[in-house]
């Protein structure tokens, strides 16, 4: 049986000091559950509610932040893009390249993305179905992707609420062997807490065990030290300390 695929890092980097409290965890785990976790952190957030919301140091600086960790601390990197130019330099630094979920019809993004040779990971808009994935995975692989991940985030409820429809995980598996379950932006209120999003941690670990009985293949997790102070998407990050518990009950259930 393959290992599950884990990510796991803060929502934006705020700070080298952030990136290496959470990067020692995740080795601390991997050796002792035999994983192999993928360190996740943006260098921008181009999507914020509001333009006074704190977007990151941009990506000359954030890929020299995780060019940084990696080296240290022998972890593989994703990080997400939101325009084409940026496919190219993040290539050479991360392992997985990230389409955003809003993004992810985007051809040129796609297509930009695919010509790196790295594992190319697309989330799931909020307004579409598990099946209709099949059509940016045929823009990918079309562009020369070898390897195209898929992953659910949920979808939109009315006006500031996501339902998750784990059936999306079954279909996604008959687009792509590797289908990621979004285990902490599934459980986001966008735009709830008047100009940022909300949600709600509590059912981030409920969320991946649903996913698991679902076929889901990997699990994302957003986590902080102190994810109430977290300055992106503090309401539905995982606490740090949280994580192993959280892992060890997908791998052993």
């Amino acid at each position: 049986m393959e290992k599950i695929i884990f990510v796991a890092g803060p929502c934006v980097i705020e700070s080298a000091e952030l990136l290496d409290t959470v990067a020692k965890e995740l080795v601390s785990i991997n050796q002792k559950l035999g994983c192999d976790i993928i360190f996740k952190a943006s260098f921008d957030k181009a999507n914020r509610t509001s333009i006074h919301s704190f977007r990151g140091p941009g990506m000359e600086k954030g890929l020299e932040m995780l060019a940084d960790v990696k080296s240290r601390y022998g972890l593989r990197l994703l990080t997400d893009i939101h325009e084409s130019w940026q496919a190219k330099p993040v290539g050479e630094v991360c392992d997985v390249i990230q389409i955003p979920a809003f993004l992810c019809r985007q051809t040129d993004l796609l297509t930009a993305a695919a010509r790196t040779g790295r594992t190319v990971n697309i989330k799931k808009a909020q307004f579409l179905s598990g099946r209709d994935m099949r059509y940016p995975v045929e823009k990918a692989r079309d562009a020369g992707a070898t390897e195209v991940w898929l992953t659910e985030r949920g979808n939109m409820m009315g006006y500031g609420n996501l339902v998750v429809d784990f059936r999306n995980i079954q279909d996604m598996l008959e687009l792509t062997e590797t289908v990621i379950m979004d285990c902490t932006h599934s459980v986001q209120r966008p735009g709830s807490e008047g100009g940022k999003t909300g949600g709600d941690r509590r059912f981030v670990p409920m969320m991946a065990m649903a996913a698991k009985a679902f076929g889901a293949t990997g699990f994302f997790f957003e986590v902080h030290p102190t994810p109430d102070e977290g300055l992106s998407d503090a309401a539905n990050m995982l606490e740090l300390d949280k994580l192993k518990g959280v892992m060890e009950c997908i791998m052993h259930n």
